[in-house]
């Protein structure tokens, strides 16, 4: 599958695979955080646009485009501008990105990078035919607080999503006893989770050892049976963006 980005002439906009570390994660105690696999899954799963110029913004609560006070480094104008009001600041994308028929672009901020006193909002784009660019919006969630991106921090993640496919899915609630098996393979997995979480208040326990207990990691029930499909990752390597 073909992800084009089409950068208007005269502009500059580095993107990259978005990386599965994060600052908050590298800080949890032993970097614990990175043992759950689907927030590591996630954090990469996608493309990051990066910040070109250091932006500085504050609002002061108000609804107009002059409450956004925005300023960038000595020399340089800044990333962002106040565009929409009620506390939006926006990032112009110079890009037209091209995704197959059928397929749309998922744009939102970067995954589990919470950033202090804004939010960014998300927005599906149907990139097979717009010739459009798009913008990518934060809103401020407090007055009088400056934001600062720095220079080559990402403010945008994208990723492909098929069109259509949500719209197919028919949600269903069912009791668990209604799988018979399943109900005896996730019985199975919380006593083998609380013997684990027991046994690691025992300094010479196995589970103290292994720090972790790591069935979803393995794609393994409690048993050691593997359940995993073939397609299960414990990692992400996209491609960069290749320059033609």
């Amino acid at each position: 599958m073909k992800l084009e980005a089409f950068l208007i002439d005269g502009h500059q906009l580095e993107m990259r695979p978005a990386p599965v570390e994060r600052q908050w994660m590298d800080a949890t105690h032993a970097r614990f955080a990175y043992r759950c696999l689907p927030l590591a899954i996630a954090n990469a799963h996608g493309w990051e646009l990066l910040c070109p110029h250091e932006t500085h913004a504050v609002w002061d609560g108000g609804e107009g485009l002059d409450a956004i006070r925005v300023t960038g480094t000595p020399g340089q104008l800044p990333a962002a501008i106040s565009h929409f009001g009620h506390g939006v600041l926006t990032f112009h994308v110079p890009v037209i990105f091209r995704t197959e028929p059928g397929w749309d672009l998922m744009v939102s901020g970067p995954i589990n990078a919470p950033k202090d006193a804004i939010a960014p909002l998300s927005g599906v784009v149907e990139t097979d035919w717009a010739p459009f660019s798009f913008t990518m919006n934060w809103r401020f969630t407090r007055s009088a607080q400056r934001v600062v991106f720095a220079a080559g921090e990402p403010f945008c993640h994208i990723y492909p999503v098929q069109r259509g496919v949500l719209e197919e899915v028919t949600p269903t609630i069912l009791p668990l006893s209604a799988d018979p098996d399943l109900a005896r393979r996730h019985r199975e997995w919380s006593q083998s989770r609380d013997a684990f979480n027991r046994d690691l208040n025992r300094p010479d326990s196995d589970a103290t050892k292994a720090g972790w207990q790591k069935l979803y990691h393995r794609g393994q029930d409690a048993t050691g049976e593997r359940l995993g499909a073939q397609g299960h990752r414990t990692r992400l390597r996209l491609r960069p963006f290749a320059k033609e």
